[in-house]
């Protein structure tokens, strides 16, 4: 038996969700994905949970999506995506692009990191080494980000290869330092997160779990359904700035960005090169920003 790819547990009034594939940088698979969204259906429907801690096993958050066990080109979308929202059609043919079937497998991800944007309890996420590419996708949906000093966060994929699906980027820094991280994919280190607004708190990585169950704790104090109006407030404000929208576009973007000459032959390169030094390339140059990169997960 192989331990589960996320681990649930409730305990002190919290639920601790931890994805757990260390030996992967916790990078985001189907399994993971559906596993911290049934996390946050349980945590919402436990009475006798207030508030929601999400955090990666083994020093690291996320990497991002496994790039290495889906292609994102269309041979290897699942098969319950073989056709646009289970209508009839032909088999795709190897390596053709379906825009729309494309759109529903994205927009499914979407659909489960949203679950933690509109969970009625308070979620805090914990940034523990690198939180790059679609790890955003999914912490940036939490109401509180703690931080470790050791830790950066960014969208990496920005330079080629994606564009930001839940797009909260923008909603949660605003314009200018949007464009400063998101045109350019220039990692974010803890002390600049935390300027800048993107981050609550930041302190020692040992240190970090502890500081964030201690403040998910406090909600204790608070009725729920106190919490639950004020969360919804909050979030509605943002929903009336085109939220939805945005990550609609965000979605189409995301897979037209993967399916432009520019990406195919990036991905193609992969064989040639190698992935971590395809990886390397794309990100030398703009290393100089910072003192270390992210991983090639």
């Amino acid at each position: 038996m192989t331990d589960p790819v996320v681990l649930y547990e409730e305990r002190d009034d919290l639920a601790i969700i931890t994805l757990n594939r260390p030996e992967k940088l916790n990078t985001l698979t189907d399994a993971v994905i559906q596993g911290v969204a049934d996390g946050i259906d349980t945590a919402t429907k436990s009475q006798d949970v207030v508030a929601i801690v999400l955090r990666g096993a083994g020093g690291n958050l996320t990497g991002g999506y496994d790039l290495t066990a889906t292609s994102f080109n269309g041979d290897d979308i699942p098969p319950q995506w073989s056709t646009p929202y289970g209508a009839r059609g032909p088999k795709p043919r190897a390596g053709a692009w379906d825009p729309v079937r494309d759109y529903q497998f994205m927009n499914n991800n979407v659909r489960r990191f949203m679950k933690i944007w509109e969970c009625p309890k308070p979620v805090i996420g914990e940034v523990t080494g690198w939180a790059v590419g679609g790890a955003t996708d999914l912490v940036l949906c939490c109401d509180l980000l703690y931080m470790a000093s050791d830790a950066h966060i960014g969208y990496a994929p920005s330079r080629l290869f994606g564009t930001p699906t839940t797009m909260m980027w923008v909603y949660r820094l605003g314009l200018e330092h949007a464009k400063q991280f998101l045109l350019t994919g220039r990692a974010i280190d803890a002390q600049t997160a935390l300027r800048i607004g993107l981050v609550s708190y930041v302190c020692a990585p040992d240190e970090l779990s502890a500081e964030a169950e201690a403040e998910a704790q406090r909600f204790r104090n608070i009725p729920a359904n106190q919490l639950a109006l004020n969360k919804m407030l909050i979030n509605q404000a943002f929903e009336n700035m085109g939220l939805r929208t945005t990550q609609m576009m965000g979605t189409f973007f995301d897979g037209i960005t993967r399916h432009t000459e520019e990406a195919y032959q990036w991905t193609e390169s992969f064989a040639e090169k190698g992935f971590r030094e395809v990886i390397r390339e794309r990100d030398d140059p703009w290393e100089d920003y910072g003192s270390s990169k992210p991983p090639a997960s």
